[in-house]
């Protein structure tokens, strides 16, 4: 894809209307949730990145890719490059979302990076979106969407150890139904979440591979769990990917009120996470 191309894509806009109703909380929080508590219910806080359900793709059939995503050229940029990934992405929380909540959001491509890697071109789009709820700005988000060539054979990236002295650390079973409940509530038929065959022939993964998004909601459902309320900034980032029949560890350290937080397989990482809170009470 040439630079013209690229740069016209920048700065397109996109908006959208959404919400997550009591059942689809009910759903989530069967997927996601502590199984000690009970679902949140219309008018209750909504948990935090539960917004990911609320605005779900709905491209036809007809429209979706090999790979099962929705095929490029519209708002996001017809990348010539057939591996894609939600690289990593920081939000910032305003305001409080509720269940039942009318939201808004609106969505900006801000920036197109061509890189080259050691393994191949790589292309880097980000796209900043608002969320607003009837109490006004609730979440201010950047989405890092990474596109690469889908290499012949599976190349890992470098290993990463896990912390060894956490303040917490808690292993999670990751079966196919995990995955596939994750993928049906946020409507992303992404393949190489549900299709073994897809994802080791195709795409050369080993296994199954683990939402990006799916293992952010669970470091930020673990920073809450330790701290006791939502922080007020979160940022995270892919470092290797985590497959499924594997547990997934979590674990955190601290440093001045703010936890580092990881997943990871085999005492090596998958995601950093960091998360802030700016009263330190």
């Amino acid at each position: 894809m040439d630079q013209l191309n690229l740069i016209a894509w920048q700065g397109r806009t996109e908006n959208g209307v959404g919400g997550v109703s009591e059942q689809r909380a009910a759903q989530i929080h069967a997927t996601l949730g502590n199984p000690t508590e009970r679902a949140p219910r219309k008018g209750e806080f909504l948990p935090p990145l539960w917004h990911w359900m609320a605005f779900p793709p709905v491209a036809p059939m007809e429209e979706l890719g090999a790979d099962g995503h929705p095929m490029l050229g519209d708002f996001l940029p017809p990348v010539n490059l057939k591996r894609r990934m939600w690289a990593g992405g920081s939000l910032r929380f305003r305001a409080p979302i509720r269940v039942g909540d009318t939201l808004q959001k609106t969505s900006i491509v801000r920036e197109i990076v061509e890189k080259e890697l050691a393994s191949g071109p790589m292309v880097l789009v980000t796209i900043d979106h608002q969320i607003y709820s009837p109490a006004g700005l609730a979440i201010e988000e950047r989405q890092d969407i990474a596109y690469l060539q889908i290499p012949d054979s599976y190349q890992p990236p470098k290993k990463r150890p896990l912390p060894i002295a956490p303040v917490f650390w808690h292993a999670m079973a990751m079966p196919p139904t995990l995955l596939f409940r994750y993928s049906a509530l946020t409507f992303n038929a992404h393949r190489i979440h549900y299709d073994t065959d897809y994802t080791r022939e195709t795409e050369h993964y080993p296994g199954l591979v683990v939402h990006g998004p799916l293992q952010a909601t669970l470091l930020m459902q673990a920073a809450c769990a330790h701290k006791g309320r939502v922080p007020d900034d979160f940022h995270f980032r892919g470092v290797h990917p985590m497959f499924a029949q594997t547990d997934l560890e979590i674990v955190a350290t601290e440093e001045d009120g703010a936890l580092a937080l990881f997943t990871g397989q085999d005492g090596y990482q998958g995601m950093q996470a960091t998360a802030i809170w700016e009263d330190t009470q």
